[in-house]
Formats: C-alpha cells, sequence, structure tokens
C-alpha cells in the first residue's frame, strides 16, 4: 500500500467554497444548531490558525480556530476539523491538528477548546473539562466538552462562560 502525501498550508479565499462543501458533507444541515456552531458563527476564524491539507490537489481536510474567552482567559475553539471521506483514517487530521497546535501555542492564548470525541483528541492532549469548569452558551454533551491548556496556569485560569471573540 502506498502511503499519502499531504501537503499543508494556510486556508486562502479559494479555499472557501471546497472547504463549505466539506462541511456540508460532514456535519450536515444539523451543524447549524449545534452550540460549538453558534459560537463560532460570531466570529471570523483566526487566519493564521486555518489550514487545509491537500493531496495531488485535492482538498483532503480543513481545520479552523476561533478566537473566544473562556472567562477573561484568551484562548481559542477548533472547529471544525473536517476530513473528506477519501482521505479519513489516513492521517490528513492528524497533521492538521499538530499544525494548528504547535502554531497556537505560539501565539498569545492560553487553551483549546472543543466538543468533540475524547478518544480522538486526547492523543493531542486535550482532557475532560472538569464538570461546570467552563459554560458553553448552549447545550453541549460535558463528556464531549475538552480543553488543551498550553500550561498549568491556563488549566486553572480557563474557567467561566464561553464567549467569542477576543
Amino acid at each position: 500500500m502506498c502511503q499519502l502525501e499531504f501537503n499543508l498550508e494556510r486556508e486562502l479565499p479559494l479555499h472557501v467554497s471546497a472547504i463549505e462543501q466539506l462541511h456540508r458533507d460532514a456535519f450536515g444541515p444539523g451543524r447549524f444548531a449545534r452550540t460549538a456552531f453558534r459560537v463560532r458563527e460570531a466570529v471570523d476564524p483566526e487566519p493564521s490558525l486555518s489550514f487545509v491539507a491537500t493531496s495531488h490537489g485535492h482538498l483532503a481536510g480543513s481545520v479552523r480556530l476561533s478566537p473566544i474567552r473562556i472567562g477573561s482567559c484568551k484562548s481559542l475553539l477548533l472547529g471544525p476539523l473536517a476530513v473528506h471521506p477519501d482521505f479519513k483514517n489516513k492521517g490528513a487530521g492528524k497533521l492538521l491538528m499538530e499544525r494548528a497546535i504547535a502554531d497556537a501555542k505560539e501565539m498569545d492564548y492560553r487553551a483549546i477548546l472543543l466538543v468533540g470525541d475524547y478518544d480522538y483528541y486526547a492523543r493531542f492532549g486535550f482532557e475532560r473539562v472538569p464538570m461546570g469548569m467552563i459554560v458553553m452558551p448552549g447545550p453541549v454533551d460535558p463528556l464531549r466538552l475538552l480543553l488543551l491548556p498550553f500550561d498549568k496556569d491556563a488549566a486553572c485560569q480557563c474557567t467561566g462562560v464561553v464567549k467569542p471573540g477576543l
């Protein structure tokens, strides 16, 4: 079996329509009702933390990080991370996550928050948020609310209500 190679690059305007199609295919119309989507739609993604993975000219996946506040803690909300079905389980999602996390740690943010599958995101250092520590502005499954603090202080200080923007 041959190994796929992916090129990672910052998301550009020319990628937007393909990314939107990928989101439609991956998450369907129900995505608009999800709390994380509602938070993200109130703020533009951080351009320097939005990436695409391509393979031989085809969009394999994308990731975006949007600025939020958790109480007074300057943080990011992941999402969505989406991988085209033809490229699932081939490493595109892992590469996108690793790049987004590494670049975010170099900026003035304290943590990354997401609503997602613990079994997938734990490999990147995400931890379940203790009940009541972080409050999303709508319903979320508390077992799917995950945080990647960039240091021990952030783990303790990123508490409170999530709000879009800085």
